[in-house]
């Protein structure tokens, strides 16, 4: 692996305008990454193979340059990135939305550098950590093929950055972990988070907001010789999601099994649209087709959740109009119905057409921290929050692409795993949280909470059981 350069007020990138694909038989995009998830800065965007968004997946690792933006780095964290992805260069139209570009984390507290709200910070997490990927496989779920790009500043730097990817293929995959990665978790009380509802439901009833989103905690150890690399490989089994990633950083390591997406950016013949799929409204599946069905019709009939989404869904057109041209913004799908291995969700989709001269980097400040997993009004919300919960660091963040030519993609880091590396081997905290309204039901909520954090509880523990998600271990 190539050291990589850390980008700082004074780096100046070349930029990467040469673009070679190489095409190569299917392999497991799960086996490619697990051999490179050590690696620096790994990264794996899995996608669960279905859908319009579900086509690709990508692995790559070992970037050339870096950007960290630390709680203490005064620098404009949005302009850094802008800076950072450079401007657009070439693309090839038959090739993945990702070519080569910038694969990064923006913590949920990056919020702070647009709105001055006095959050803390959590411990070792970065705001803002990005690397610069010239070499990357990608892989086409519909045509089950690889393809290995490679950017360069000239067309032989691009081809060697191709035929590195290449070589990824032939890398062995670390053998899976045998047996329960963590023998148990440790969750936050029933009664706290239960407690924690109800004093947001007065403070709305009082006036102060509409919605907040509260999320609760569950906290382990992974056995050791495990890695966080094998809960991506598991979940990927039990639980495919459109969003799943995994994330290698100096003494840290992500893993997210979201299904939501943040933002997107792509290029049409007028410009550039954006897109943003929130979701709110929450139901669990049911133990038969019958129970299923009626499970999904109540929650597309459900004021509630309705009434939930509608708030996000507003919220975020309010924030895509703030960099958007005028009268482009746009909500083609309200109150829609997916379903996912565990729960089924309400979703709703914002387009817009960004107005000549912003970027991708323009949208993610207008619109960061994501409206889902913040509340309405915005702002308050998350001063709300942060009186019931500490610091979230990467958690309700989000992962994003920044390719090269322009296009821009992000999830929300809902059903995520945060691990930090010790002496006494990788500890972990996930959270799952929902959207607290007047007439949020502490009980109901905390329920969705264990409805969502189910399919990771049972890939880390092997048990499936609600006496484990619900109550705590110690």
């Amino acid at each position: 692996m190539m050291p990589h350069q850390e980008a700082t007020a004074e780096t100046q990138l070349t930029p990467l305008p040469f673009l070679v694909l190489e095409r190569a038989p299917w392999r497991d995009p799960v086996g490619v990454a697990s051999a490179l998830a050590d690696a620096p800065f790994g990264v794996c965007l899995l996608s669960d193979g279905s859908g319009e968004n579900g086509r690709w997946s990508y692995v790559t690792a070992d970037p050339d340059a870096v950007l960290t933006i630390g709680p203490d780095d005064a620098r404009d964290a949005f302009a850094a990135l802008a800076d950072f992805i450079g401007p657009a260069q070439s693309r090839d139209p038959g090739g993945p939305p990702f070519q080569g570009g910038v694969i990064g984390l923006a913590a949920y507290e990056l919020g702070e550098r647009v709105e001055r709200l006095g959050l803390e910070r959590r411990p070792g997490w970065p705001d803002l950590v990005c690397g610069r990927y010239s070499a990357v496989l990608a892989f086409d779920h519909e045509r089950g093929e690889v393809l290995a790009l490679g950017r360069g500043e000239a067309p032989e730097a691009a081809r060697a950055a191709a035929a590195k990817a290449l070589g990824w293929l032939s890398a062995v995959p670390a053998p899976p972990y045998p047996g329960r990665l963590c023998e148990a978790l440790t969750g936050e009380a029933p009664a706290r988070h239960e407690a924690a509802v109800a004093a947001v439901t007065a403070r709305i009833a009082g006036g102060e907001i509409f919605q907040a989103n509260i999320a609760r905690a569950w906290t382990g150890t992974l056995a050791a010789g495990a890695r966080p690399f094998d809960l991506l490989a598991r979940l990927a089994k039990m639980s495919p999601a459109p969003f799943a990633a995994y994330l290698r950083l100096p003494g840290l390591a992500l893993v997210s099994n979201s299904p939501e997406r943040f933002i997107s950016v792509t290029s049409a013949g007028d410009g550039l649209t954006a897109q943003t799929r929130p979701i709110k409204g929450t139901a669990p599946r049911g133990a038969t087709v019958e129970e299923d069905a009626a499970n999904a019709a109540a929650l597309l009939a459900s004021e509630k959740d309705r009434a939930e989404n509608l708030m996000i869904v507003d919220l975020m057109r309010n924030d895509l109009s703030r960099v958007a041209a005028a009268g482009s913004v746009k909500t083609p799908a309200l109150f829609t119905v997916e379903s996912f291995a565990n729960v089924h969700h309400l979703v709703s989709t914002v387009t817009a057409r960004l107005a000549a001269g912003r970027t991708a980097a323009d949208l993610l400040a207008a619109a960061f921290p994501p409206g889902s997993i913040t509340g309405a009004p915005k702002v308050q919300a998350m001063r709300v929050i942060a009186d019931y919960e500490p610091p979230r660091g990467a958690f309700f963040g989000a992962l994003f692409f920044a390719g090269c030519d322009g296009a821009f993609d992000s999830s929300v880091l809902i059903r995520t795993v945060a691990f930090e590396e010790t002496r006494g081997g990788w500890t972990f905290e996930a959270r799952a949280g929902g959207g607290v309204v007047a007439d949020s039901d502490p009980v109901a909520e905390r329920l969705e909470t264990e409805a969502k954090i189910a399919a990771i509880a049972a890939a880390l523990t092997g048990r499936d059981d609600g006496r484990m998600i619900a109550g705590c271990t110690t």
